[in-house]
């Protein structure tokens, strides 16, 4: 064990990596490749080059072997896991017919098949056919076969970028169920394609056969053709595994197992998740998303811009720190985090509510983000610290959303993603929740979580169990500041508990009045 490595490829929104990762959980080598952002052809629209994300692939492995003194002969075994939700149209061949849509993607479509009578009163009886209208107006497939017939009557098969990547691996159309998040008939209950009389298949211009076969994490879907080999480096003949999406490997890869480990992600979405045995809709008639361990729940609450926040401030008031932290050959970060610790607890009553897009039901399709309490005091400081704060409070409402459905209490936290590398972020998070935060011992989570994959379905460890158990482990603990906690415990509970619900009849009125954001 200790000669065999296990080889993670993390497909994100931002860059492609390469790790190498020994069976204990240690990173042994990374190689990035950084991909070009997504292009608009339309207002709303984000769009990618399918094959520039597998050859992103293919340079970030060969960058590995060419920087690191492993061998590619030492890989036991390979798992991919990527950014959630984006599609990608395949001929018969399996070339891509068109750009791959991807997550950031806002089109819709109005002309979308029609549902029968029964499931059409059913939904209306059950006060959810709004939702299920939004289900169809946002599905890319409806989408593509409404606008683009051309290319949907040759679609052989319809994936996600994991089945793609997988596919140019293994020549197999085989993807993980733990993959599985989008607007696809996919049963989220019994983590399989929807049964022949679901409603899904009225709802989706789409047929069985246009569908990946489905495989539980740590499944070997095949193993490197001897092309995959040639263009990235890896053996011939390794075996690939089932893995999952970025946001359930992220949780395993932050050690969170257990329904009372809430696990936050500081990434350019922002959630908090928990792993359980139990089918829990935190928002009603909204299910949780497939874990990465097989026949486990992700219950999960999002924050769509949560982290992606953060960027933007950066962007549109950060010069000074971009500057001076590459004057100084610093990190940018260590900057900001001086810029929130100038600023105390609550921002000296500057209020952020995240909503910098709008939801399906919590929040509601008519939402916006909001800053309320400004006075002469206030500076670019305080609204950054603002920022991360209104991110904060979302996510604990979110925490205690989960713990209404669930029964369960969340009384640790493992934080992960871009953001958790902030100890500013982190001690706030620590402070808001009133919970220790504890920092994943590694930056890439998200990876690990592929490589423990890998492990248990390859038998490096017996199982999931033992392997999260010897390849994760809580690294720096953030302890709450019990004058901080406080001071947060107030303004989450008398003010940013009401903002929402005094604000929506406003953020309708602004819809109605501009047009934006637009009725979906």
């Amino acid at each position: 064990m200790a000669d065999q490595y296990i080889l993670s490829i993390d497909n994100g929104t931002q860059s492609v990596r390469a790790l190498l990762f020994k069976a204990n959980g240690e990173l042994a080598a990374k190689s990035q490749v950084h991909l070009q952002a997504y292009y608009s052809d339309h207002p709303g629209w984000a769009e990618h080059k399918a094959e520039a994300y597998w050859q992103a692939v293919c340079t970030a492995c060969q960058r590995l072997w060419d920087t690191s003194s492993i061998p590619a002969s030492a890989v036991a075994g390979v798992a991919v896991t990527t950014q959630r939700g984006t599609v990608i149209n395949l001929d018969k061949d399996g070339k891509p017919l068109r750009p791959a849509i991807t997550w950031l993607d806002q089109r819709r479509t109005e002309q979308v098949p029609q549902l029968n009578a029964f499931w059409r009163t059913a939904f209306k009886l059950a006060r959810v056919d709004g939702t299920i209208a939004y289900f169809q107006r946002e599905a890319e497939i409806n989408w593509i076969a409404d606008q683009q017939p051309d290319i949907w009557q040759r679609t052989d098969k319809f994936v996600l970028l994991s089945g793609y990547l997988n596919f140019c691996l293994t020549g197999r159309h085989v993807d993980s169920i733990g993959s599985q998040v989008a607007y696809l008939p996919f049963d989220y209950k019994k983590h399989r394609w929807a049964g022949a009389m679901d409603w899904k298949w009225q709802a989706l211009a789409i047929r069985p056969e246009m569908l990946q076969e489905l495989v539980e994490p740590g499944t070997v879907i095949g193993a490197i053709t001897a092309d995959a080999s040639r263009m990235t480096g890896i053996p011939q003949g390794v075996p690939v595994v089932a893995a999952a999406a970025d946001k359930a490997c992220e949780v395993i890869g932050a050690g969170a197992l257990e329904p009372h480990i809430g696990c936050l992600s500081y990434g350019t979405t922002a959630t908090i998740n928990t792993t359980n045995r139990k089918y829990i809709e935190v928002t009603p008639y909204i299910p949780p998303y497939p874990a990465a361990v097989p026949g486990a729940y992700s219950t999960e609450v999002q924050i769509f811009r949560g982290y992606w926040m953060v960027n933007w401030f950066k962007e549109q008031f950060g010069d000074r720190e971009q500057m001076a932290a590459a004057e100084q050959g610093l990190v940018p970060e260590a900057l900001f985090d001086t810029l929130v610790n100038e600023v105390p607890p609550g921002s000296m009553g500057l209020m952020l509510q995240p909503y910098w897009s709008p939801g399906i039901r919590f929040p509601g399709p008519e939402a916006k983000g909001s800053m309320i309490g400004f006075g002469d005091v206030h500076t670019r400081a305080h609204m950054y610290r603002a920022i991360l704060e209104g991110v904060a409070y979302a996510l604990r409402e979110g925490k205690e959303r989960i713990e209404k459905r669930g029964g369960t209490r969340i009384t640790e936290l493992r934080v992960a993603g871009g953001g958790s590398q902030s100890d500013a972020a982190m001690q706030l998070t620590a402070d808001v929740f009133g919970l220790p935060a504890a920092r994943a011992h590694i930056y890439e989570a998200s990876g690990l979580g592929a490589a423990i994959s890998v492990a248990a379905g390859l038998g490096l460890h017996s199982g999931f169990d033992s392997a999260i158990r010897a390849m994760t482990r809580p690294g720096r603990v953030f302890q709450p500041i019990e004058t901080n906690r406080k001071v947060y415990d107030q303004l989450y509970r008398r003010v940013y508990l009401k903002m929402y619900q005094r604000l929506q009849p406003m953020y309708q009125e602004i819809a109605d009045i501009t047009g934006y954001p637009k009725a979906r």
